[in-house]
């Protein structure tokens, strides 16, 4: 028996143009995403695919950033991410979070200080918790998501029963301040 033919395609979700947000508000990114076939400029801020970062990268006055994939494994040791700018993880789709632990290990495990940026199907739910995981910058083209962003902050997670990479406390802690 074959699976039943859909009555309606699936709707596109609703893109534009990509904005950075960070800090509570939409800022000009000064990063540049570079292809692999594209020469690297003389200066500025470029982001480049992790095998390009890996095949050897001749900065100058260039400040690199570099870009994980979900199936891509970021080692903190071999990769001297001391060196990156900004590290950029993908979410190709809402439902993949591999990126999310990604995040949590650079800032926790790792000491990682500088950029983590959400890049990719970034929506409004996951904000909240992206920033918790240790991101400080999202790239969002889901339009709904940045005319939300441009009405005011994001959702707020008010009790949480995990830790996280942001200095917060969780639920029951809470609890036992109140004892």
């Amino acid at each position: 028996m074959s699976e039943p033919k859909p009555l309606l395609a699936p709707l596109a979700p609703p893109v534009g143009e990509p904005r950075l947000w960070k800090d509570g508000a939409f800022i000009a990114d000064p990063w540049r995403v570079l292809n692999d076939n594209v020469d690297l400029p003389g200066d500025g801020h470029a982001i480049v695919s992790l095998a390009r970062w890996r095949a050897g990268v001749s900065a100058g006055d260039l400040r690199i950033g570099v870009r994980v994939q979900p199936d891509e494994a970021l080692d903190a040791s071999t990769d001297h991410i001391h060196r990156l700018g900004v590290i950029a993880l993908v979410f190709p789709k809402f439902s993949n979070g591999r990126a999310y632990s990604l995040a949590r290990q650079l800032r926790e495990v790792h000491g990682y200080r500088r950029e983590i940026r959400a890049t990719g199907d970034v929506l409004l739910d996951q904000i909240p918790l992206m920033l918790r995981c240790g991101f400080d910058a999202l790239e969002i083209v889901h339009l709904p998501t940045i005319a939300a962003l441009e009405k005011g902050p994001p959702p707020a997670l008010r009790k949480v029963y995990q830790p996280a990479a942001a200095n917060s406390r969780v639920s029951w802690q809470h609890r036992r301040v109140a004892v």
